[in-house]
């Protein structure tokens, strides 16, 4: 099945060309990519003008092959960096967005990601992920517990075979207390906890050292294909092969003066304990 004359104009009719030629329905799809029939139709019929992930999304859920999808990416990747607000994902559902990227990490195979600012999602506890959604301008309760449920969801992924994990995590982050200390301390013993994971290589890195670099933005690598970047204001998304080859090195820089294994549980367990409640001698 070969891919659609593309023009920039014409992505959600190439879209529907290559579903029709698949016999898929939109239902099926737009289930497979995570995203509801409504979005789908307004992509195909060119009412809303896909984001690069929407695309990325839709392909995969058809099944066409990785020769095809390059192909049918061409113009996408011609406006390779995309910007979401946080406000629009806000307005849209924040428990929909976490599906989103539930569903590019499942089509990731090894994932590296960086955190100068929180605990990663995919490593929160409950309760330290509800602490994060209180932060003003906080969310309603229901669409918080919906949003903290999706996020959740999306840890499965560090128990399936054939994946890979690394996490960098600036020191200053296990001491930044945006919850009551005992919620900081039991999120501390999970990272100890997950950091034993087989496929998990979890580092700090640790304030005392000379930095390579500022913690200007976290930020996620799917492969050598994608980054996410987060912001104060959006989200930005790029492919740009030279934009992503400036985070893979700025992530092994980062890497290279991070400590691994026992030293990095004994600084994690070190944070933690004074988080504690210090016992008196009797």
């Amino acid at each position: 099945m070969g891919a659609p004359p593309l023009t920039d104009d014409s992505i959600g009719r190439a879209l529907r060309a290559l579903r029709d030629a698949s016999g898929l329905t939109g239902d099926s799809v737009a289930r497979r990519a995570t995203m509801s029939a409504g979005k789908l139709s307004k992509i195909e019929t060119g009412k809303v003008r896909p984001t690069v992930q929407d695309v990325d999304l839709v392909l995969t859920a058809i099944g066409v092959s990785q020769e095809v999808k390059e192909e049918f990416l061409a113009t996408a990747r011609a406006e390779a960096t995309e910007a979401t607000a946080w406000r629009l994902l806000r307005r849209m559902g924040p428990w929909k967005h976490q599906k989103t990227i539930r569903a590019i990490e499942a089509g990731t195979t090894a994932l590296r990601l960086f955190q100068g600012q929180l605990v990663p999602g995919l490593l929160q506890t409950p309760e330290y992920a509800s602490a994060v959604f209180s932060l003003p301008p906080s969310l309603p309760e229901e669409t918080s517990a919906k949003t903290v449920a999706a996020r959740l969801e999306r840890q499965s992924v560090l128990y399936e075979p054939g994946r890979s994990f690394r996490f960098l995590i600036c020191e200053h982050v296990l001491r930044w207390r945006v919850s009551e200390p005992v919620i900081m301390a039991l999120q501390l013993d999970r990272l100890v906890y997950v950091s034993r994971l087989p496929n998990v290589s979890l580092g700090i890195v640790p304030s005392d050292r000379r930095m390579p670099d500022f913690p200007m933005t976290c930020f996620s690598l799917h492969d050598k294909r994608l980054v996410i970047v987060e912001t104060f204001h959006s989200e930005v998304t790029t492919r740009d092969p030279k934009d992503v080859e400036v985070y893979l090195d700025t992530f092994e820089r980062f890497s290279a003066v991070a400590v691994y294994g026992d030293t990095m549980r004994t600084l994690v367990e070190g944070i933690r304990d004074g988080f504690l409640p210090q016992q008196e001698n009797s």
